[in-house]
């Protein structure tokens, strides 16, 4: 699993004018990576659940997740086939998947197969059952 450090965002709309002297607005997002001292204090192993959270955190990431368990081998373009979604949509989404460890990718030829990593899928698998197995419910208020 790869943690990737946590990304924020924020909108911002500017004025400009155009050379035929129209008004012109225009939204432009600017990313800045979260500071590393956010995550001092925490363990290895919460840093990469929290990554992994953040990648399952869009329903597209969990469609193309579960469309690849029900596969028996490495899926190219029929991903895209299964979504409401254009090409370079999925491929962003596969990207996001792969940089956590769910998904790995190989090319072949002019495409790109996909399929679950096993290896991280089932340490991850262990890290949420884990987590949720800390719960005891005799200790709520």
């Amino acid at each position: 699993m790869h943690a990737q450090p946590a990304v924020y965002g924020f909108t911002s709309t500017f004025f400009a004018k155009s050379l035929k002297n129209r008004n012109l607005y225009r939204n432009i997002t600017i990313y800045t990576p979260m500071g590393l001292t956010k995550t001092e204090g925490f363990t290895k192993s919460q840093v990469e659940l929290a990554a992994i959270a953040k990648a399952l955190g869009h329903p597209a990431r969990i469609a193309i997740l579960q469309y690849l368990a029900r596969q028996k081998s490495c899926v190219c373009g029929e991903i895209v086939d299964e979504l409401p979604l254009s090409q370079s949509t999925v491929s962003q989404h596969l990207k996001e998947l792969k940089n956590v460890g769910l998904v790995r990718g190989s090319v072949e030829g002019p495409s790109v197969c996909y399929c679950i990593d096993e290896k991280n899928w089932n340490k991850v698998k262990t890290a949420l059952a884990d987590l949720f197995e800390d719960f005891d419910p005799k200790n709520c208020c």
